[in-house]
């Protein structure tokens, strides 16, 4: 019985970022106001356990190092296993707005063109375009692999881009959101879709029945 326990025990070890072992290992060294900084990721790795599949996160043709990094460290925070960019004018060295170092965790994939894209295996190009043959996000089924790939901060996805993508979904909006606020709406949008969550209250303060 001792054995079977350590086993599951190293699974479920195995599935936990560093960082965050660190924090439980080292509790008593950290004061309560950097355990704040920890939570995000603690949270979402808990529900990484929990749910299936992966899904990475890039953009193409993006050239302002300080989007980039927010959209990494949304990313890195929502549990993307990888991060990549096409055609884009970014370094790593410039994208200071990242302050989780995502890319010191995360897989980085860097393409000059669509064409160079080569993902896993059964893993999905999902574009996200505000264009009218575009599935309204709130409809749309998110595959267990995916890679959803965002368009620069001011123009759209490439046609070549376009048509790489198995779907192509959109933000239901006026008009166009800031890269880093769409790609984290739309990681938001399939934590909450795949993620092992209780259904919501059908009524304000309502309570849900354990």
């Amino acid at each position: 019985m001792f054995l079977a326990d350590q086993i599951l025990y190293i699974k479920v070890l195995s599935l936990i970022p560093p960082n965050i072992i660190y924090l439980f290992v080292n509790l008593n060294k950290d004061y309560a106001k950097n355990i704040k900084s920890y939570l995000p990721e603690l949270v979402y790795s808990i529900m990484a356990i929990t749910m299936r599949g992966y899904f990475g996160f890039g953009a193409e043709g993006i050239s302002k190092p300080m989007n980039m990094g927010n959209l990494v460290r949304s990313a890195h925070a929502f549990g993307a296993k990888f991060i990549f960019t096409i055609s884009a004018h970014y370094s790593v060295r410039e994208g200071k707005s990242d302050t989780s170092k995502a890319p010191n965790h995360l897989p980085w994939y860097d393409w000059n063109n669509p064409s160079e894209i080569k993902l896993p295996d059964k893993c999905d190009l999902v574009g996200v375009e505000l264009v009218d043959e575009a599935t309204n996000l709130p409809e749309f089924y998110h595959p267990r692999q995916a890679a959803y790939v965002l368009g620069p901060e001011k123009g759209s996805l490439s046609e070549e881009m376009i048509n790489k993508c198995k779907y192509v979904i959109k933000i239901p909006t006026k008009f166009c959101l800031n890269v880093q606020i769409a790609g984290a709406i739309v990681m938001y949008d399939r934590i909450k879709s795949l993620g092992n969550f209780s259904k919501k209250p059908s009524l304000p303060g309502e309570k849900i029945n354990e």
